[in-house]
């Protein structure tokens, strides 16, 4: 499933890892541990000006082509305003605006929000959370974001393309195969209607992968509870490390588009929210491998002459 090449050097061990499905790569270095970069959050709890809270979001957020939101529970659903994807929706989770713990209620009808909201555009989906500026939130109040696309995100056409290739040649899905050679290694986490590990080839601090029984948006109702359970055990497993700040996606294949893949969610811990800690690298950046860019490489050079 994935190659380890490991370099020791006079300040410890480093390793290269390859996935050998994608060839997606990474580098592990235990020794930086020691530099402790990871300090004591410092949360942002002002609500000023916030879009979200109950008493702006009615009035400072957009609403569909039926002049509607969606609300599941406490979660609230509309378009958002700034999109970079043919479809993308924010789901605002709860009224709270700077709460640490979530309820499995709770992040279950946001999720199914968010889902039923991208179930209205064909394409390859995929659902969000950037959560604490550290980890590229730009609003602190807890929401998740979801895009649909006609083309899939650079990572999840890796493993949509790369695991039909495994099928057609081994006439197994990968994602059964890796899930039985998890199953038996050490990063095995848990596993009820989803598996639960740790991720070989990591993408960020901690990767956490759950692998989904379905592949398509459509197919996920009767497991957004136990999805949002597994998160939460996550997210609470990294707070009692230290890290409360974080990322997830949960990637998705288009409708009717073949067999071969699974849905998965991956989650990252990221560093703590600080004084310095506005980010610029979020969900896209570090879980679809697809970087977002506010400007224009022709208006680069024009703005350089």
């Amino acid at each position: 499933m994935f190659t380890i090449r490991e370099v020791r050097t006079e300040r410890g061990t480093f390793q290269y890892r390859r996935e050998s499905l994608t060839g997606i790569r990474c580098r592990i270095s235990p020794v930086r541990v020691e530099r402790k970069i990871d300090t004591v959050p410092a949360l942002p709890l002002s609500r000023e000006g916030c879009p979200f809270c109950p008493d702006s979001i009615g009035v400072a957020t957009p609403t569909f082509e039926d002049g509607s939101r969606l609300r599941y529970g406490e979660s609230v659903t509309f378009p958002n305003l700034y999109p970079y994807a043919e479809r993308h929706i924010v789901t605002v989770i709860t009224p709270d605006h700077a709460t640490g713990r979530f309820g499995v209620r709770c992040l279950a009808d946001a999720l199914s929000g968010a889902a039923e909201a991208l179930s209205r555009s064909p394409g390859y989906a995929s659902i969000n959370w950037n959560y604490l500026p550290s980890a590229g939130a730009s609003i602190v109040h807890p929401h998740l974001q979801g895009i649909a696309d006609t083309e899939p995100t650079f990572l999840a056409g890796l493993y949509i393309a790369a695991a039909r290739r495994y099928l057609a040649d081994h006439g197994r899905l990968y994602w059964d195969d890796l899930v039985e050679h998890e199953r038996r290694s050490g990063r095995f986490l848990f596993e009820d209607e989803i598996f639960w590990s740790a991720s070989p080839v990591p993408l960020g601090e901690r990767e956490v992968r759950g692998v989904l029984p379905v592949s398509t948006l459509a197919d996920i109702g009767p497991y957004i509870e136990p999805l949002a359970g597994g998160i939460l055990r996550i997210v609470e497993f990294y707070r009692s490390l230290g890290t409360h700040a974080f990322n997830v996606s949960i990637l998705f294949d288009a409708p009717g588009a073949g067999r071969g893949h699974r849905a998965f969610c991956s989650l990252i811990a990221r560093l703590n929210p600080n004084s310095l800690s506005m980010c610029d690298s979020a969900f896209m950046e570090r879980l679809h491998l697809e970087p977002v860019i506010l400007t224009l490489p022709e208006d680069l050079g024009a703005l350089f002459r």
